[in-house]
C-alpha cells in the first residue's frame, strides 16, 4: 500500500512539475514579450528624436542660408554704390554686384534643403562631370592639408 501511494505522489509530483514548468515558460514569454514592446517603444522614441533633431538642424540651416542670402544681397549693393560706375572696372564692379545679388536672392528663396536638392538633381542629371568635379576637389583638398604640414 505504501508503495502505491508512493506512485500516486509521485504521479502528482510530475504533474506539478509539468504545470510548473508551463508557468515557467508562460512567464518567460511575457517577460520576452515585454521586453519586445519596450525595445519597441524606445525604438519609436529614439526615430522620433531624431526626426526632431533633423528637422531643427535643417531649419537652422535654411536660417543660415537666408542670412547669408541677405549679407550677399546688402554686399552687392555696398560694391555698386562704392565701385567704380564706368569703364571696365565698371563692368566687373556691375557684374559681381549682380551674382551677388543673384546668389543672395536664391539662398534666401531656396534655403539649404532647396540647395541640396538642385545639386542632387545636377549630380543625377550629369554624373561624369560631378565626380570629375568631385575628385579635382578632393585632390585641391589633399594638396592643401599637405602643403601645410610640411
Amino acid at each position: 500500500m505504501a508503495n502505491s501511494s508512493t506512485k500516486q505522489n509521485q504521479r502528482s509530483d510530475f504533474g506539478m512539475e509539468s504545470h510548473t514548468g508551463s508557468n515557467i515558460t508562460d512567464q518567460a514569454k511575457n517577460v520576452a514579450d515585454t521586453a519586445k514592446d519596450k525595445a519597441k517603444q524606445a525604438g519609436e522614441f529614439v526615430r522620433d528624436k531624431a526626426g526632431q533633431a533633423g528637422e531643427f538642424v535643417r531649419d537652422k540651416a535654411d536660417q543660415a542660408a537666408t542670412s547669408a542670402g541677405k549679407g550677399m544681397e546688402t554686399l552687392a549693393g555696398t560694391i555698386r554704390d562704392r565701385g567704380p560706375q564706368a569703364g571696365v572696372l565698371g563692368k566687373a564692379t556691375s557684374t559681381v554686384a549682380d551674382t551677388l545679388d543673384r546668389t543672395g536672392q536664391y539662398l534666401q528663396n531656396e534655403g539649404m534643403s532647396g540647395m541640396v536638392d538642385d545639386l542632387s538633381s545636377m549630380v543625377r542629371n550629369h554624373p561624369l562631370p560631378a565626380i570629375l568635379l568631385g575628385i579635382g576637389l578632393g585632390f585641391m583638398l589633399a594638396r592643401l592639408t599637405t602643403s601645410s604640414r610640411s
